[in-house]
């Protein structure tokens, strides 16, 4: 079910990238698995470079997600990259991976088909600038949190204050030592 899913999405992506399909056109008959645990999707490239669930040819690509994918993909498309193994065929990996790597959806374009140019153009824009404020509070909130730790409830000593601190102690234990000897000095003189 989840294969038909994405198999439905990504050449729904592939229909408004004639690019895309021009790059996998040569690779037609080549079979991948894209692999996002527990979850595997294996497909066969078909002759006018969409994707296709047919076929019976081992394996020549694998791309592997990280466990945290979908985690990953809410901070950008970097991030979720960072963490992708792709083996297997090098030219059809390094073709598969640009791909899926530089795929975009329109979701305006596609809103446009049910509600119009205009209405799906602000729909989108106001979804953009949830998603900024979004993105943006959950910052504030990193970094609120980090001041917290760091200056209000102090768990964690950070590494230039505990170089400071140990300069301080080692400052203080030399001055220390000379107020001893000091005193020491001064009560050998003093008449008994």
């Amino acid at each position: 079910m989840l294969d038909l899913v994405a198999l439905g999405a990504l050449n729904h992506l592939l229909a408004a990238a004639p690019w895309a399909r021009e790059r996998l056109t040569p690779f037609a008959g080549h079979r991948a698995r894209i692999v996002l645990p527990p979850w595997q999707f294996e497909f066969r490239i078909a002759a006018d470079g969409t994707l296709e669930s047919l076929g019976d040819s081992a394996i020549e690509v694998e791309i592997a997600l990280p466990a945290g994918a979908p985690f990953a993909a809410l901070q950008g498309r970097e991030a979720l990259m960072r963490g992708v193994r792709v083996s297997g065929s090098a030219e059809f990996a390094e073709a598969l991976s640009f791909v899926l790597r530089n795929l975009d959806w329109d979701a305006e374009e596609d809103l446009s088909r049910f509600v119009g140019d205009i209405a799906a153009h602000r729909l989108a824009q106001a979804a953009r600038t949830i998603v900024s404020a979004q993105k943006d509070a959950v910052r504030r909130a990193a970094e609120n949190l980090a001041e917290y730790v760091v200056h209000e409830q102090p768990q964690w000593v950070l590494k230039r204050d505990s170089a400071a601190l140990a300069a301080a102690a080692a400052d203080l234990g030399e001055k220390t030592d000379t107020l001893e000897r000091r005193i020491a000095a001064l009560e050998g003189r003093r008449p008994v």
